[in-house]
């Protein structure tokens, strides 16, 4: 179901019973990053799934600064009113993750617990940010001079997915189908107005947040693995768990332990 949300149209996704549960997928992915875990979710919970702005089947305006994930934490507080919900668990991936974190600091009534998988608070100096942006830049850019195939084809062969190569063959050809859904300057966009370098910092917002948190982060994924470590120190109350084995993707690489890490930290609140 598409909502129209401050101008933009949002896909839209809600299934099942219970307390509302907000997923919010990384960047070049959609709301089918989801789909193999809804069946189990939505036994207990409201799962409520979104096309990010510039993802899957979202509007993707051309005009980047849209994409600002300040903008992005405004939309999702204006689709939960449309949807008549105060309160829901929030669970975020990676840039979906940071979006998660910015509803929870910029509207932390909205959220009753926070999960989230392989993400950070952002750069912490302008220096970090300018660079970032830069680099940003530069891959909208190729995004947009090269195209989709391309792109998802460099993307996927990055380091921080080798380990995706040791999940099946068909499950690896699925999240490529689902990538290559993806608008070419959506994807640009996104880089430009939600990336990392034009993210403000919110490691200082952290100490306020009063709401459980589940930080999770794989083995392998070695810099994700200490910006977990750092977060856990400034939240109020948060568990972290470390997987093991495992790379950026914990849903992809290990989807029924990471189903089962995440109702059990939602059972127990």
């Amino acid at each position: 179901m598409f909502y129209r949300i401050n101008d933009v149209n949002y896909n839209v996704r809600i299934e099942g019973q219970g307390p509302p549960l907000l997923l919010l997928h990384g960047f070049t992915g959609s709301l089918l990053t989801w789909t193999p875990f809804i069946p189990i979710f939505s036994k207990k919970f409201t799962t409520i799934t979104v096309d990010l702005i510039g993802h899957g089947r979202t509007d993707a305006p051309i005009d980047w600064m849209r994409y600002s994930i300040t903008k992005a934490a405004d939309d999702l507080d204006a689709l939960l009113n449309k949807l008549n919900i105060d309160t829901c668990h929030v669970l975020g991936y990676s840039m979906g993750g940071r979006l998660a974190l910015m509803l929870a600091c910029r509207f932390p009534n909205r959220v009753h617990s926070l999960i989230l998988e392989s993400s950070s608070p952002g750069l912490q100096t302008e220096e970090e940010r300018n660079e970032r942006r830069q680099a940003d830049e530069r891959l909208a850019n190729d995004i947009e001079q090269q195209g989709i195939d391309k792109f998802i084809h460099y993307w996927e062969n990055i380091p921080l997915f080798q380990t995706q190569k040791r999940v099946r063959l068909e499950k690896r050809k699925n999240l490529r189908s689902n990538r290559l859904k993806n608008q070419t300057h959506g994807l640009a966009n996104s880089l430009r107005g939600m990336g990392t370098g034009n993210q403000p910092s919110l490691w200082s917002f952290l100490p306020s947040l009063t709401m459980p948190v589940l930080l999770l982060a794989g083995a392998l994924d070695t810099k994700y693995v200490k910006i977990a470590h750092a977060m856990k120190k400034n939240f109020q109350q948060a568990q972290l768990e470390i997987v093991k084995d495992v790379g950026h993707t914990i849903h992809f690489e290990k989807s029924e332990q990471f189903s089962t890490l995440v109702l059990e930290f939602l059972n127990q609140i």
